[in-house]
């Protein structure tokens, strides 16, 4: 038996917490009848519902995707663009990217059908660490540097501290090669903040998330993670491996 919460997150369909949202605003039902309340337990022969479907506990899978340039982060797209679908292998149930990297990005991408990890592996609270090598227009100075590295206004707000490093400058292509550590993931956040320093960048991949890194993995590879990796991860974000 386990807390019903925690049964809707194993099954995939979100984190604990917004399973304990869909249950006080009365999405869940158990045997058929609605449940409002916390602290209820399930079992194997219960029947639980959320929104009227079925909900049952899935295996879990976890796979590191070398993302391509040209290909959405995500399974369908309603415009016809290529998707990362054509890169994961067909595992029978619905697999979630871990936060994004637009079309003309590349690099490192997580997918995944447990939502409580998703949730704390993308979420500012847990700090978890993303990695980004960047070309730049122009040749960063130190004042654009610190700039990065103190944060910058995007969209109205700072964006966090982050590790920055500048590397050589290309002046036959006029540009320049910046490593960037960050713990938050807006949306095209690295993008964002050189177009906020006068460095636009023409060129982007993401090459860790955490202590994951894609190594010899080629554009459009992937490979499930190690139950070590899981465990390391799932404690990383202070879940029970």
């Amino acid at each position: 038996m386990e807390r019903l919460h925690k049964f809707i997150a194993s099954a995939g369909v979100c984190s604990r917490r917004a399973a304990e949202d869909l249950i006080r605003t009365g999405r869940v039902e158990v045997n058929g009848e609605m449940v409002s309340e916390l602290g209820v337990k399930v079992g194997e022969e219960d029947e639980v519902r959320v929104d009227g479907e079925i909900v049952r506990p899935q295996r879990k899978h976890y796979i590191l995707l070398n993302k391509p340039k040209g290909v959405v982060t995500t399974m369908r797209d309603p415009q016809n663009r290529p998707t990362i679908l054509r890169y994961v292998p067909e595992l029978g149930v619905t697999l979630k990217p871990v936060g994004r990297l637009d079309m003309d990005s590349e690099g490192l991408l997580l997918l995944t059908n447990d939502g409580e990890l998703a949730a704390r592996l993308t979420h500012p609270r847990y700090g978890v660490e993303k990695e980004y090598v960047a070309v730049v227009r122009g040749e960063v100075g130190d004042k654009a540097l610190a700039r990065l590295q103190k944060g910058v206004f995007v969209d109205g707000s700072k964006t966090a501290p982050a590790k920055v490093e500048a590397g050589r400058y290309d002046p036959k292509r006029g540009t320049s090669r910046l490593t960037l550590v960050l713990h938050e993931g807006r949306n095209r956040q690295v993008r964002l903040m050189g177009e906020a320093v006068g460095h636009p960048v023409v060129d982007l991949r993401r090459t860790r998330i955490a202590f994951l890194r894609l190594r010899d993995l080629p554009p459009g590879g992937c490979r499930a993670l190690s139950k070590t990796e899981i465990a390391s991860l799932r404690r990383l974000v202070g879940l029970e491996s």
